[in-house]
């Protein structure tokens, strides 16, 4: 039962005490299932993997994290941890344990180390991996033999630096974001590549400045998240080989040059006074047409003009003005012009001979 819990097969506490119990066990609890609950369940079970299959073929370009969350297959990861020792390595390993109990208990407070529940343990004994990930919880080594490096589990964030670039329609912009990964498979992150933090940083930085150099500026201002799962998708697929599971890429800013700065508000000024040079001649025309409606009806009867005047003297009256320039109509003056329009004409010309002048001249006349 003890080699069975040294084990390393056994990912956790729960597996390890699900094989440790009898098939006989009292604790083992017996469902019976129905005919018919039975082929509603499988009825739904159908349901739901056609649903699955759909979502598939609908979105197969989707990038899913929940798949990087299952346990880590090592079917094609090689290493030397299952090969036989040799005589030497024998040797120096019997020599680690004898030191260990010459020196005990002093070396019980070197020999055990703990490791946080974010944290885990990869060990190496000999230089050979010895098992895999260690933790949460206390761990032994040998000494002089054994050497480990801890391994943080959680989330890391950092800045890409920014990088200056030039667009698709060749314009310079500044594009920085920000990155959070987090270690999926320890053994991975240590073995296969020998810093994956800064590898991690290298990578992005060059994915951004490709996502960035294929796209046209309207594109980068105006798809900033297309352009963030593109490049969370880019640095997952590339990371996987390291262990390293990328959660979420942000683009924080996008710096334009200040002429084109200036360009882009000039052509933008420019549109916003052409829409309100539209703007303002429709409602002329609106305006236009419904003074012509008002004067049609208001031509329809002379009274109305009368009491659109007087209308409008009343609205002046109330402001207080101590001068009033008001238009007379000449519809009012027209019964005293017909009246005394015969007194302004001027008299007939009296007949005379053709040799004879005429006792007023043209000019006075006029």
């Amino acid at each position: 039962m003890d080699q069975k819990r040294m084990s390393p097969m056994y990912a956790n506490y729960e597996d390890l005490r699900a094989s440790e119990l009898p098939s006989g066990s009292s604790n083992t609890t017996t469902i019976t299932i129905m005919p018919d609950q039975q082929q509603q369940q499988q009825q739904q079970q159908r349901q739901h993997n056609h649903n699955y299959q759909e979502q598939e073929e609908i979105e197969p370009n989707l990038y899913q994290p929940e798949a990087r969350t299952a346990a880590p297959q090592y079917s094609t990861f090689k290493t030397s941890e299952n090969e036989p020792l040799g005589c030497m390595e024998w040797l120096v390993t019997a020599l680690s344990v004898l030191v260990f109990i010459i020196t005990c208990p002093i070396s019980i407070f070197i020999c055990f180390k703990v490791v946080a529940e974010y944290e885990r343990a990869i060990i190496f004994r000999l230089g050979r991996l010895s098992g895999g990930a260690r933790g949460p919880g206390m761990f032994f080594i040998l000494p002089c033999i054994d050497q480990y490096r801890k391994v943080d589990l959680r989330t890391v964030t950092f800045n890409v630096p920014q990088q200056e670039m030039l667009t698709k329609d060749s314009v310079t912009v500044t594009v920085d974001a920000v990155v959070y990964y987090r270690i999926s498979d320890p053994l991975y992150a240590i073995v296969r590549v020998e810093d994956y933090s800064n590898s991690t940083r290298l990578l992005a930085a060059t994915t951004l400045r490709n996502i960035v150099g294929t796209r046209n500026l309207t594109e980068i201002l105006t798809e900033r998240e297309t352009l963030a799962h593109n490049m969370q998708f880019t640095l997952d697929e590339a990371t996987e080989p390291w262990g390293v599971m990328v959660e979420r890429v942000e683009i924080k800013d996008v710096s334009l040059p200040i002429s084109m700065q200036r360009a882009m508000a000039a052509e933008a000024e420019a549109a916003r006074d052409a829409r309100a040079k539209v703007i303002a001649a429709e409602g002329e025309k609106k305006s236009a047409t419904a003074l012509k409606e008002a004067s049609d009806v208001i031509s329809s009867s002379p009274s109305a003009l009368q009491l659109r005047y007087l209308q409008t003297l009343s609205s002046i009256s109330a402001e207080k003005n101590s001068t009033i320039v008001f238009p007379l109509p000449m519809e009012l003056l027209t019964p005293y012009l017909a009246k005394y329009m015969p007194m302004m004409q001027l008299p007939p010309k009296p007949d005379l001979p053709k040799d004879q002048p005429a006792p007023y001249s043209q000019s006075s006349v006029l």
